[in-house]
Formats: structure tokens, C-alpha cells, sequence
């Protein structure tokens, strides 16, 4: 909802996503044409993807498989072993058990 009211009071995560997407429909459109909405596209991608982290999910579900896949190919990531500078991927708590 975009009542502004968050779970625990205050403001919710999402509702300056919410104000930035009305405002820019109360400056492109008018009462007798909705022909400017396809400006706020971008303002309306960002406030769905607050609501729901599609892009988000889609994002740490390519890094799990190519994580996955690196995994069974290469034996020296397998065991452990990591070139010098590059961190381990499992800290950023996006694979988890399945």
C-alpha cells in the first residue's frame, strides 16, 4: 500500500518510490488525457521493484547457477582454493542450502 506508514511506524521502504512515481503522473498527465503516462515508466520499474525484488531475485539467482557451475568445473574452486583479490561469494548470504 502507499499509505506512507511503514510496518513499524515511520516511512515505509517503498513510499518515496510511490511519491516520485505520482508526482510524475500529476505533471504528465492531465483529466482529459492519459497520454503522458508512458513517461513515468522508469519511476513505475522502481516502485514494482521495490514492492517485489523481481530484478533482484533474478540478479542473485544467475549468481547461485554461476557460482554452481564454476563449482563442479573447477576443481581448485571447488576445494577452496581462490586467486589472490577475490572474495568468497557465499558471504554476501545469497546461496544458501537448498
Amino acid at each position: 500500500m502507499a499509505s506512507g506508514y511503514g510496518l513499524h511506524g515511520g516511512v515505509g521502504r517503498c513510499f518515496p518510490f510511490w511519491q516520485d512515481m505520482l508526482a510524475c503522473y500529476v505533471m504528465n498527465t492531465n483529466s482529459g488525457s492519459d497520454e503522458g503516462k508512458w513517461k513515468c515508466a522508469p519511476q513505475h520499474d522502481d516502485y514494482y521493484e521495490c514492492l517485489h525484488h523481481k530484478k533482484e531475485l533474478a540478479k542473485a539467482k544467475a549468481i547461485q547457477s554461476a557460482y554452481i557451475r564454476r563449482a563442479k568445473t573447477d576443481p581448485d574452486f571447488a576445494s577452496g582454493a581462490r586467486p589472490e583479490g577475490e572474495t568468497d561469494v557465499k558471504s554476501l548470504g545469497l546461496l544458501g542450502s537448498k
